[in-house]
């Protein structure tokens, strides 16, 4: 992986009958989402009549020990933990926002990113609102409380109206927990069962990690409401198409959890045997860059018959690169981070797997970490097609400017890092491979009957899955409302 930054985890618990233990399931799921965010943390929590809030800079468990979860008691939490693609990192833009009126109290923690956040902004401020913080996230606070006195599930439904671009929310008040997906579902979201009560959360790893029970993915463009009569569902808006951000299933999303029933390792796996397909080399052995290469590598190895080997030793104390504070330091920790394998490389021809090359500069220095460690070539594929456009719904790239792949082409790219041989994925290979990872958990012993009702069903759904795209095509689900200009050169 080579400089891509991710969003935001978010996990909500309702839990009936009352108790005060919501916040230490969130506190888990958050623990286990961590890997979407690592600059800050937060929970929010009611007991039925007050909500209480506590959030700081750092990792969960930096952010809270056992005596602060101990006073955030209530059957209702919802927490978020943050890497900021809108606004500073800072105490200010921390999640969840909580907005307390005569109304009653709102907080919400949001994952996504907006593009209509200007004209938001200023529509609010015209109005009478005030703003703490440069997230974007705030805005969407604001208009839930601006909207209240019509109702909880209107002034959610209005709002999100209003907005535009990527969301996945949770939402709570005194007595409720909502979730929200974008219509074009573009982050993810989806509904768990846990002892007495229900869990929202950004992935799935994050309710198996609670001993809860994975129930169904949100779907885009819908609401659910979890009180003590259960969950309530409804769409808003019209219809539209799915899109959810193919980065989910390259780097982002967590290896065991399942995203929009497709399982994120295997789908990895079936990345590397399309690669093997496409881009074939003469090697003695696959190895994988940890950790969202390796299900590639894996992949690529069984198609290829090539031996898999570790190859790697990542240091597991040290967290994504990207959070160290300059461009500089974050290349120099790639070494503090990654170290070769001597006894699987040196001598050898090596083919090395990564999700992506965004700038170019950590793979040019993992190059030459394996040269030198003694490998005699070194071929480098990626499971991803080429980041040529900079992406506004969640993920903080860099301009086009920083983009190696939108100002160079592969083999241009190929000397820049140094390896013996570069390849990447073809898009039409990398949607195949994502499609044939689908599984309908309803369908369970149909495929193995066939027939054409399973086949029908299949094309159907096949024709629903669809996933943004616009990091290597340029083309976004949506309009990008003042951001073009911003970020693009």
């Amino acid at each position: 992986m080579d400089e891509l930054k991710e969003h935001c985890g978010v996990a909500g618990v309702y839990l009936s009958g009352g108790g005060d233990g919501a916040s230490k399931l969130v506190y888990y799921a958050l623990q286990s989402l961590q890997h979407r965010g690592q600059e800050s943390a937060g929970i929010a929590v009611s007991d039925g009549e007050r909500i209480e809030h506590y959030k700081n800079m750092g990792l969960v468990s930096e952010v809270f020990d056992r005596g602060r979860l101990a006073e955030l008691k209530g059957h209702i939490a919802i927490g978020h933990t943050l890497y900021s693609t809108s606004g500073r990192a800072a105490i200010e833009n921390a999640q969840p926002f909580v907005s307390r009126s005569k109304l009653g109290t709102v907080a919400v923690a949001h994952n996504g990113s907006l593009v209509n956040t200007e004209p938001m902004r200023e529509f609010l401020e015209e109005t009478g609102s005030s703003f703490t913080s440069t997230s974007d996230s705030e805005v969407i606070i604001k208009l839930i409380a601006k909207n209240y006195k019509k109702g909880l599930e209107r002034a959610i439904t209005d709002t999100i109206q209003l907005i535009k671009g990527s969301f996945a929310l949770c939402v709570m008040t005194e007595q409720k927990l909502i979730g929200v997906r974008d219509p074009n579902g573009i982050r993810p979201l989806c509904l768990g069962k846990v002892q007495n009560g229900w869990m929202l959360a950004s992935e799935s790893c994050a309710i198996d990690a609670v001993g809860g029970d994975f129930v169904r993915d949100i779907d885009p463009g819908e609401i659910v409401i979890i009180n003590e009569d259960g969950v309530l569902s409804f769409k808003f808006g019209e219809k539209t198409s799915k899109k959810l951000c193919v980065f989910e299933y390259v780097y982002f999303a967590r290896p065991d959890s399942i995203v929009d029933n497709i399982g994120v390792l295997e789908a990895r796996m079936k990345m590397g045997e399309v690669l093997a397909r496409e881009s074939p080399a003469a090697a003695d052995v696959v190895i994988g860059v940890p950790d969202s290469g390796l299900g590639s590598a894996m992949g690529y190895s069984r198609a290829s018959g090539i031996p898999y080997a570790m190859g790697i030793v990542k240091n597991k104390y040290i967290g994504r690169t990207f959070i160290a504070p300059t461009q500089e330091a974050r290349e120099q920790m790639v070494f503090v981070k990654l170290n070769a394998l001597k006894s699987d490389v040196c001598g050898k021809r090596v083919i090395i797997i990564d999700d992506s090359i965004v700038r170019g500069t950590t793979s040019r220095r993992l190059i030459r970490l394996l040269r030198k460690a003694g490998a005699k070539e070194v071929h480098f594929r990626i499971s991803s097609p080429p980041v040529k456009f900079p992406c506004y719904l969640g993920i903080d790239t860099p301009e086009r400017a920083g983009l190696i792949s939108a100002n160079h082409d592969v083999e241009e790219i190929r000397k820049e890092i140094g390896a013996d041989s570069l390849a990447f994925i073809s898009l039409e290979g990398m949607l195949e491979a994502l499609r044939s990872s689908l599984r309908f958990p309803e369908d369970s012993g149909a495929e193995d009957a066939g027939g054409e009702d399973f086949a029908a069903r299949r094309k159907i759904r096949l024709e629903a899955c669809g996933f943004c795209q616009g990091c290597f095509t340029g083309e976004y689900p949506m309009p990008m409302i003042g951001e073009i200009g911003k970020r693009d050169s």
